[in-house]
């Protein structure tokens, strides 16, 4: 069953052809046409027009670039202020963490004098 179910579709798909477009002699002469208009065209006459932002009142000017860089620049100074205070808050606590640490030191000395003192 199986295999004959896959033969009949195999003939099936065998008996479909695909038949080409056909294609009137009006149709081939406008694609000619427009081809051979397109072939025509020159670097000048691609670009006949002046540039747009020159010609452009500033009342209408597309801001949108600069405002990204403006505010990505803005963006890294608050960063790199932020980085600095950081780094010099690390700084000042890691004075404060030494001299902690040499206060320990002294008290547990005089402790240790006295300690033998007593002795």
């Amino acid at each position: 069953d199986e295999l004959q179910a896959i033969a009949s579709m195999m003939e099936k798909q065998a008996r479909i052809v695909v038949k080409p477009k056909e294609v009137s002699q009006e149709e081939k002469q406008r694609k000619a046409a427009l081809l051979a208009q397109y072939a025509n065209v020159t670097d000048e006459e691609e670009y006949p027009f002046p540039d747009p932002v020159e010609t452009r009142p500033a009342l209408f000017r597309n801001t949108n670039v600069e405002d990204v860089v403006n505010a990505r620049k803005l963006e890294r100074e608050l960063l790199r202020d932020e980085f600095q205070k950081k780094k010099e808050q690390d700084k000042l606590q890691r004075e404060k963490d030494k001299l902690a640490k040499q206060e320990r030191k002294e008290k547990e000395k005089k402790r240790t004098q006295k300690g033998e003192r007593k002795r």
